[in-house]
């Protein structure tokens, strides 16, 4: 891979790192939050739940856009309503105006998951792709990690409002870099031909160390009319990926929100203190920052179908031996890095294998759908939690059900079909002219 291909897997790693921060900014300040306006539990929950509401409808409404208007586009949109969402919020004056704020930061943010990731995957070659997109979940992991410690900073000199602000510049300033150094996707050039395509095309070969093209390959058109992005995921060749896909991030997205969200409180629950209990939910985000990063090493020599359902295995055994070890503060937290690591993980395998799935035409669309229908499970999962908790299930139970949840996902996992290296595990070309060195359109699965 050249130096342009790693810098823009870097430039989307960065916008990863302001998703995590703009996502979880609400749990750093809920506690300011519900001091200056008094606001009841239910009012804070529907504020923590608001960014995911909003997450789930930019995957899912906003995602396909990048399939029609291009993935840099798309971007550069969720760059505005992300950054806007923000420094709105930093100046808002009720429960009710802040929710609603949150809603559209999630917005920009479950859109911009959607074409970073897609763009990250396609700017690498196929050795290298499961790396470059796991990064992409490391800078999430980056940016809920040093959030949180800013957060501490600022909410004690200047108020929990400067949270947001400092949060909202650091997401407008992404603007211009990826205006200026961002590419569009190579297979949106070749499938959508927008204007100038063959010359954007050529472009952007030349920067990834490829010979220039005479003229655009032919696109393959399919007889009958037209089908909606959305409909092509259903087709009878799309059906079985698309629902095993789809189920995977939401077992997988309901066990990871289970563990980020509930851990503090289940911890203290289990008889640690308030401060222990914080700390082993910023292990968890500790671990996750090495986690997506080992997933994508081990991916570049084993196929990431085979390393993911490895990961999915041992979250779920972590999770049932965790509670019992509390008793031993030194393995709990040891347990709760290695729990980050391993959940963290299994999210960003998902991230990497979803693109092989769908032919380049509406891989936005694929991508952004599953994780509309992860974030679903990531709704639900602090709600299930909270009223299995009302009714007496202790900690070690709850747990227990997040472990099924984690094995639920790599059986889908497990039974994805493909012939790409993601998917079948076969040894990628190391040739300098190889088909895994190639950045450029590559037949769908």
């Amino acid at each position: 891979m050249t130096r342009f291909q790693w810098g823009t897997v870097l430039i989307c790693v960065l916008l990863n790192v302001s998703d995590g921060f703009d996502v979880l900014v609400m749990s750093f300040t809920a506690h300011a939050v519900s001091t200056e306006w008094g606001l009841s539990g239910a009012q804070i929950g529907f504020l923590l739940s608001a960014g995911l509401f909003g997450m789930a409808a930019g995957s899912i409404l906003l995602g396909p856009l990048g399939d029609v208007i291009g993935r840099r586009n798309l971007t550069l949109l969720s760059l505005v309503l992300a950054s806007s969402g923000m420094l709105l919020s930093s100046i808002a004056q009720n429960a009710a105006q802040l929710g609603l704020l949150r809603v559209l930061t999630g917005l920009g943010v479950g859109a911009m998951l959607a074409s970073a990731n897609v763009i990250a995957s396609e700017s690498a070659n196929r050795r290298w792709r499961g790396l470059a997109v796991s990064l992409n979940s490391t800078g999430y992991a980056i940016g809920a990690t040093s959030g949180g410690v800013l957060a501490v900073l600022l909410i004690g000199q200047w108020g929990w409002r400067a949270v947001f602000l400092v949060g909202g510049l650091s997401t407008l300033a992404l603007i211009p870099l990826v205006w200026a150094r961002l590419p569009e996707s190579l297979d949106h050039l070749v499938t959508k031909r927008p204007t100038n395509a063959l010359e954007r095309t050529n472009t952007l070969l030349a920067r990834f160390g490829q010979s220039p093209l005479g003229s655009l390959p032919p696109v393959s058109v399919t007889g009958g009319q037209p089908r909606s992005q959305v409909r092509q995921l259903l087709t009878p060749e799309s059906l079985r990926s698309t629902l095993l896909i789809w189920a995977a991030f939401f077992m997988v997205m309901y066990g990871f929100y289970f563990v980020t969200s509930w851990t503090p409180t289940l911890l203290v629950e289990a008889g640690l203190s308030a401060d222990e209990g914080i700390t082993g939910g910023t292990l968890l985000n500790v671990g996750g920052i090495f986690g997506a990063a080992i997933l994508g090493v081990v991916a570049a020599r084993f196929a990431l179908k085979r390393v993911l359902f490895a990961y999915t295995l041992i979250a779920a055994v972590l999770l049932l031996v965790f509670v019992p070890t509390t008793g031993t503060l030194a393995v709990a937290f040891a347990l709760g890095g290695m729990i980050g690591l391993f959940s963290n993980g299994c999210v960003a395998g998902l991230y990497a294998i979803t693109p092989s799935l769908y032919a380049p035409s509406v891989r936005s669309t694929g991508v952004g759908w599953a994780i509309g229908v992860g974030r679903l499970g990531a709704i639900i999962a602090p709600l299930i939690t909270g009223a299995l908790l009302d009714v007496g299930w202790a900690s070690g139970q709850l747990y227990a059900v997040a472990a099924a949840a984690f094995v639920l996902g790599g059986i889908a996992v497990a039974f994805l079909r493909g012939t790409g290296a993601d998917l079948a595990g076969t040894e990628p070309s190391t040739g300098p002219r190889g088909r895994s060195e190639r950045a450029g359109p590559e037949p769908s699965p």
